[in-house]
């Protein structure tokens, strides 16, 4: 089976075209997607009436893949808002229970920063954040180039396989250490994910710019590029029983377009999803 979406749900309004309040954007963007990506948990651990809202609010099939928290991940600069470590990963555990419940925690996404290098403290760290979140499914997408450098590459393959992590691969421009190539490789018999970060080698980098995160992502994928990447897909999906794919090429709005562009080269329509309202105009 494969799953088409983006990463959240507050920037893409060409899926509400009559307008929507922000509260009520969930409930439109499942009439459109069947899973979705919650990023706000990047920025702060969520409390749980929240995954209890949207987890109310969606149809039984719709899946979230939930970013793991900014402190677990090593991206907060100074120390983390917990007594420890073990107590913040308990309280995003405990975060993911409405989702658990109602079975809809398709997986949560460890995304590392580009300085999150291959040495061994790194490796130890990803082996203990594993060990903490215990049977919860996880994927893992790095940013530094050297876990995929030729010396590397097959090691890194190997201990995620070891490790259960589920792989994250990415489409994204490659502009130096801070960026890795697509590896198309599914680790895991169940779950592959696949993350589309747009091609724009030109604002990848750019850290100081006034509007760097805007322009990072500033990317609309051709045709071309999604046809190639269609075989690529069919592949996966022969190696695992479940291949994600998340488009984050959210800057100019393009996300959202790009990923029905996805689902009509694939052929896919989905059903179960939520009940859409007419745009009368």
């Amino acid at each position: 089976m494969i799953y088409i979406g983006v990463t959240g749900w507050g920037d893409h309004d060409s899926l509400y075209p009559g307008g929507a309040s922000s509260r009520d954007k969930l409930k439109h963007y499942a009439g459109h997607f069947p899973i979705v990506e919650v990023d706000s948990a990047f920025y702060a651990i969520q409390p749980k009436r929240n995954a209890e809202k949207w987890v109310q609010e969606t149809p039984e099939s719709f899946q979230f893949i939930v970013k793991a928290y900014q402190g677990m991940t090593g991206h907060m600069r100074g120390e983390i808002p917990f007594e420890s470590k073990q107590a913040m990963f308990l309280a995003f555990k405990d975060s993911l229970q409405p989702y658990i419940e109602k079975n809809k925690l398709a997986m949560v996404l460890f995304q590392f920063p580009p300085w999150f290098s291959c040495k061994r403290e790194n490796v130890d760290y990803l082996r203990w954040c594993k060990q903490e979140m215990g049977e919860i499914p996880c994927a893992l997408e790095f940013r530094h180039q050297s876990w995929f450098a030729p010396t590397y590459k097959q090691k890194t393959l190997d201990f995620m396989k070891q490790e259960n992590w589920i792989h994250s691969i990415c489409d994204e421009p490659q502009s130096g250490e801070g960026s890795i190539p697509t590896v198309l490789t599914a680790l895991d018999q169940q779950r592959v994910l696949v993350r589309f970060h747009g091609r724009n080698v030109h604002g990848w980098q750019k850290r100081n710019a006034e509007n760097w995160r805007e322009v990072r992502y500033l990317y609309r994928y051709n045709q071309k590029e999604l046809e190639e990447w269609q075989e690529s897909i069919l592949k996966l999906s022969e190696e695992t029983e479940h291949v994600y794919l998340l488009f984050n090429n959210n800057s100019g709005g393009d996300a959202a377009d790009n990923a029905k562009d996805m689902m009509n080269l694939l052929d896919i329509e989905y059903g179960g999803l939520a009940p859409r309202q007419l745009d009368l105009f």
